[in-house]
């Protein structure tokens, strides 16, 4: 193995836009790659040393999805079934059609909201953390939003398209959250340390409000001003963190980069972590990295960084080495989180590359599949 080229590559963006970057790479349990480079704090002038936490933004999804996965492997519910089952407050979801002359109504949604949904991606909801809907909660609970509460409060949100025709970033993790919630009898926060965290020693990661200890480690958030092409300082604020007992499902996460590599290194390893801690089967895994998605939805699937990818149980994951210009296999899967954190997850090669930044405007579409083909050509 030579790394020599990845290496190269992250010098080459704290150059560029990036002030500062880390990346793990573990293959069959043994971290054979490491490196850090650039600033955790420009103004401070603190570079960066690795031991950094950050706002995991979206990168949160695949682990609130692997906590879900685990009361299904419990029998507590299966992807088919209706979501109102756990969570009756959306039994009753209405569709905002268009008519021809640009008029808004809402219908009866004829479709029911599945469990699979809200993995997938497919509901029908947009990403609305704000509005007025979110507003009440805050207001009714002092702004403490407790996460049943704001799950139960987004049942009124109205849905873009019938639930399982099309496919759109949204919500959806937010309410898998609550649902985890619901099943489990347990906060949120609490069932990922007891399943997740705490069998993996993942100790720097939280769901739960910021702890002081891992926010006073905290890389520096900025933001890329693009018109400027300047990374502007940002008060390390998530959008998503509606009050203190709100836990977000879809961004809540703070972590170190170390600590998501041993949660990734498990997805690639049978569900296995590199202290020997089961979280899940690897037929769940598999599972969770099978394309779900229709032709048609497909088409929803947009975004540059996602060419050739389709979408699982909350990951992307490759189908079309062709399409993506990817130099790895079939099935790689992984996600991603809006300050520019990245995985990606390869079973069949027993391989975990991870990647650290602290960049909104994060420059996604870029990095992401250049930090792909040059892991591969680095094995």
């Amino acid at each position: 193995m030579d790394f020599s080229n990845l290496k190269a590559f992250l010098d080459y963006l704290v150059t560029w836009r990036i002030p500062g970057v880390d990346c793990i790479v573990i293959k069959d349990g043994e971290t054979v790659f490491r490196h850090s480079a650039g600033f955790a704090d420009i103004e401070k002038g603190e570079k960066m040393k690795g031991d950094e936490t950050y706002n995991m933004w979206s990168s949160s999804k695949p682990i609130t999805c692997a906590a879900a996965l685990t009361l299904y492997e419990k029998g507590k519910f299966i992807l088919s079934d209706p979501i109102d089952q756990y969570l009756p407050e959306f039994s009753d979801m209405k569709v905002k059609i268009i008519d021809e002359c640009g008029r808004s109504s809402l219908v009866p949604a004829k479709n029911k909201i599945s469990v699979r949904d809200l993995f997938s991606m497919t509901a029908g909801f947009e990403y609305t953390m704000d509005g007025e809907i979110i507003e009440s909660v805050k207001r009714d609970t002092n702004g403490l939003c407790p996460t049943r509460e704001v799950v139960r409060a987004m049942a009124g949100l109205p849905l873009i398209f019938e639930p399982g025709s099309h496919w759109n970033y949204s919500v959806c993790h937010e309410i898998l959250a609550g649902l985890v919630e619901v099943i489990s009898g347990e906060r949120f926060s609490d069932y990922v340390k007891r399943v997740i965290f705490d069998p993996l020693e993942m100790r720097d990661s939280t769901f739960a409000y910021p702890e002081d200890r891992l926010t006073a480690r905290m890389a520096r958030q900025y933001q890329y001003n693009l018109e400027k092409e300047i990374a502007v300082p940002t008060n390390n604020s998530v959008s998503h963190r509606l009050g203190k007992d709100y836990e977000s499902g879809g961004a809540g996460m703070i972590g170190t980069l170390a600590d998501y590599a041993k949660f990734c290194y498990a997805l690639s390893n049978g569900g296995v972590g590199l202290n020997g801690a089961k979280i899940l089967s690897r037929r769940t895994i598999d599972l969770m990295r099978t394309n779900v998605l229709t032709e048609e939805q497909m088409k929803d699937v947009n975004w540059p960084q996602l060419v050739g990818y389709g979408y699982g149980l909350g990951v992307r994951t490759m189908v079309s080495v062709a399409d993506g210009g990817s130099n790895g296999p079939v099935g790689e899967f992984g996600w991603a989180g809006a300050a520019g954190t990245y995985a990606l997850i390869d079973p069949d090669n027993r391989l975990t590359l991870v990647y650290g930044q602290h960049l909104l405007e994060n420059q996604e579409d870029f990095i992401s599949p250049r930090l792909r083909n040059i892991l591969y050509s680095s094995i």
